[in-house]
């Protein structure tokens, strides 16, 4: 083996430890979330609601493992003393050994990226079952959503602790509070999903990610997707534990995954059909919880540059076909030789039309003016399917060297004609005799008797 490849066979070897390194450098660290709690109301499933009466509180998810990429150095745990000794907020100390929290690095690291992290705890209030045991316990929902496309994850957490033993209450909330004043719960379901808001292209294959997480106990009872579009919903794809799968819309949830904690779907080949609210529901023994991703689909516009007409005054007509959503911005600009772009304000468009799958096109027109030596025009359009603007141009020549199809027939014609008429004039000057001789001979037909003129 040569020396460059031995250097080539230890870098490799290096990089690969490093990324195993990586790999197991998990940390576990106190993850500290501002929030609001709502006093009032009951609150089941998923999602943000409107409440008037809401109080700070403090969340702190306790030892979670986070991946360690070198920031955490330094990085100590939560102390409640740290925090403010008036007006203290509501403060949840959760654990979450019963369950994983993923996205743990966005919530995180959110300040540092730029990000907001909105939380929001309410009660949450199980359903009555037959045969089941009065529980002392009190359970929460945390609804956790970042900013700027991040994740967003629903939590149910259980307080721990027994208020009929002699147990201190919280003065505000009327449940066993530890020694440090703080509410304790054991984080037992999550449901989550990495894409709250999602824009694909007609055509393309849209995944739609949810998945959860459940303590030791719980049981899976039925995973339910629904879109709901325009005031009015469907069923898209279903599982339960007596039923089975259910698969509509081409799309279809399987047991094997759903028992690893994944419920995602795939819709394939986008219509605008699937445009809207997909609505992620996840039921156990015990709880129920959702996710909600909005699915935009958008169709990308062609755009075509046209003279329709080279009569003075020229017009130029811009064609802007198949796009989706509706917003489309057309501009047009004017660059003589030499200047710089400027804007054209006096376009016209057409009337809005819509083909039956259900995108959208619209003309712009517009009277060009060459000026004397000509100018060049483009046509801009900006839509949100699209990376950058498109852009068609078309020259403008100055009247003098344009030459209308009108004034081409016309000259053609009368050279045709002028043709015609030099090769007649010759033909009659070379043939005099053979001209009179057929004279004389019709003159003579017109004297012969009629049976003459049979013979």
């Amino acid at each position: 083996m040569g020396t460059e490849e031995g250097w080539c066979l230890l870098l490799c070897l290096a990089l690969s430890g490093a990324a195993d390194t990586a790999e197991r450098q998990w940390r576990a660290v106190d993850v500290v979330l501002d929030c609001f709690l709502v006093e009032e109301g009951q609150h089941r499933g998923g999602g943000f609601v409107s409440k008037e009466n809401m109080a700070k509180a403090l969340l702190v998810l306790r030892q979670v493992p986070v991946l360690d990429d070198g920031s955490l150095e330094g990085f100590t745990d939560f102390q409640l003393d740290t925090m403010a000794k008036d007006n203290p907020p509501v403060t949840f100390e959760a654990s979450v050994n019963l369950v994983q929290i993923p996205h743990a690095e966005a919530l995180l690291h959110a300040d540092c990226s730029g990000k907001e992290v909105t939380c929001e705890i309410s009660r949450y209030f199980l359903q009555a079952r037959q045969g089941a045991t009065t529980e002392k316990a009190a359970r929460f929902i945390t609804n956790v959503q970042v900013s700027g496309g991040g994740p967003s994850i629903s939590m149910m957490m259980k307080t721990l602790g027994d208020a009929e033993n002699g147990a201190v209450l919280h003065p505000t909330l009327k449940l066993p509070q530890g020694l440090q004043k703080t509410v304790q719960t054991a984080v037992e379901f999550q449901v989550t999903t990495q894409t709250p808001s999602l824009s694909f292209l007609l055509g393309s294959s849209a995944p739609l990610h949810c998945g959860f997480s459940m303590a030791p106990g719980l049981e899976l009872t039925s995973v339910v997707w629904r879109l709901q579009h325009k005031g009015s919903g469907q069923l898209v794809s279903s599982w339960t534990m007596e039923q089975g799968k259910v698969k509509q819309e081409g799309v279809m949830l399987e047991p094997e995954q759903l028992m690893a904690g994944n419920a995602s779907l795939t819709l394939p080949s986008l219509t605008l059909k699937n445009e809207g609210t997909y609505i992620c529901q996840i039921t156990t023994s015990l709880y129920q919880a959702q996710q909600i991703i909005q699915l935009h689909v958008q169709a990308s516009p062609k755009v075509r540059l046209s003279l329709a007409n080279e009569a003075l005054p020229p017009t130029l007509i811009c064609s802007i076909a198949g796009y989706y959503p509706l917003d489309v911005t057309v501009t047009w600009t004017r660059e003589e030789l030499g200047g710089a772009p400027v804007p054209v304000s006096d376009a016209f468009f057409s009337s809005l039309r819509q083909s039956p799958a259900g995108t959208y096109s619209i003309s712009s027109s517009l009277i060009v003016e060459p000026g004397s030596a000509g100018a060049a025009y483009t046509c801009q359009v900006t839509h949100v399917s699209l990376d950058e603007p498109l852009r068609a141009s078309f020259w403008a020549s100055p009247p003098e060297q344009r030459t209308t199809p009108l004034g081409v027939l016309l000259a053609s014609s009368l050279f045709l004609f002028l043709l015609l008429y030099l090769g007649l004039q010759r033909w009659q000057a070379t043939s005099p005799k053979v001209c009179q001789d057929s004279e004389a001979l019709l003159w003579a037909a017109t004297l012969l008797p009629p049976n003459k003129k049979q013979e």
